[in-house]
């Protein structure tokens, strides 16, 4: 009879204990959400103090070219050069800000299905970025290590499956065909059509513009149509990737500049527990203009 009364209490501690977990989920749900609004108030607060701090300088060379009419030229140039500034960088503030770590477990979850998909299909190691009329570049995995190329109508499908069996493969959008494009649109000047240009131009983005790295040093060796870039603290770790962003990114701007197939090697050294690794891209001397 005593038993009763113990096993109500049991009962009322545990929904106690419930009670005050749920109470602390919700206040956390509510910190988290507190914290990123922080966040972003944050960076969007940066963003205006550098669009107020360009107007300064901007209004100060306008006063400036008023004063000083003998260095009217350089301060009229300097004035509407910091106010176009600050009212480019006052309106494209960014109104959503993506954390890195959010990135990168999207496309860790693209990247496990498409190395899935290519065992699956128990194809080659080999990664080949192909010259493509309406898709700008594809990835093709070839089935066979030896292999053929496909003609574009092919390679527009993802499964190529063709009567010549060294034709057969995988054919995908490249990671870095999009970041390829920005990076076109943001250059000055032409995009380079030589590998040394070409080197300088993509690995200049990868650190500069993209930030994908902290390093990317190139060498090149035209002889034997080959280009080798080491990169250090990766923005995306290297897994056993189909289709790395660096290695993409480098592979499709090499594609594009040299009109040519370009197959890639990423490797790493085992006992380097840094993001560092490094990008070799190969293509036909012959074939390339």
């Amino acid at each position: 009879m005593s038993s009763e009364p113990l096993q109500n209490g049991t009962s009322t501690e545990t929904e106690t204990a419930e009670s005050d977990l749920r109470a602390e989920v919700e206040l956390l749900e509510e910190e988290n959400r507190r914290l990123r609004e922080q966040y972003v108030h944050a960076r969007r607060i940066t963003y205006r103090r550098s669009a107020l701090g360009l107007g300064v300088i901007g209004s100060i060379a306008a006063l400036g070219a008023v004063v000083f009419p003998a260095a009217q030229t350089v301060l009229f140039a300097l004035a509407g050069i910091g106010l176009f500034a600050a009212v480019l960088t006052y309106y494209l503030t960014p109104e959503r800000f993506i954390a890195a770590d959010v990135g990168e477990r999207i496309y860790t979850a693209v990247m496990d299905n498409e190395t899935a998909l290519v065992d699956e299909l128990s194809l080659s190691q080999n990664r080949l970025y192909v010259p493509h009329e309406t898709e700008t570049v594809r990835l093709f995995v070839p089935q066979h290590a030896d292999y053929d190329l496909p003609a574009d109508e092919a390679l527009q499908a993802t499964i190529v499956i063709t009567d010549n069996e060294y034709e057969r493969g995988l054919a995908l959008t490249p990671t870095g065909r999009e970041l390829f494009s920005e990076f076109e649109e943001t250059t000055s000047g032409p995009v380079g059509s030589t590998p040394q240009e070409l080197s300088t131009q993509l690995t200049d983005a990868l650190t500069n513009v993209f930030e994908l790295v902290e390093t990317a040093t190139a060498e090149v060796d035209r002889e034997e149509g080959r280009l080798t870039v080491a990169v250090s603290n990766s923005a995306y770790q290297l897994a056993d990737d189909v289709d790395h962003p660096v290695a993409s990114f480098l592979a499709v701007g090499l594609t594009v500049g040299l009109e040519t197939p370009i197959e890639t090697e990423v490797t790493s050294d085992p006992s380097d527990d840094t993001d560092a690794f490094q990008v070799t891209c190969r293509w036909d001397v012959e074939s390339s203009h």
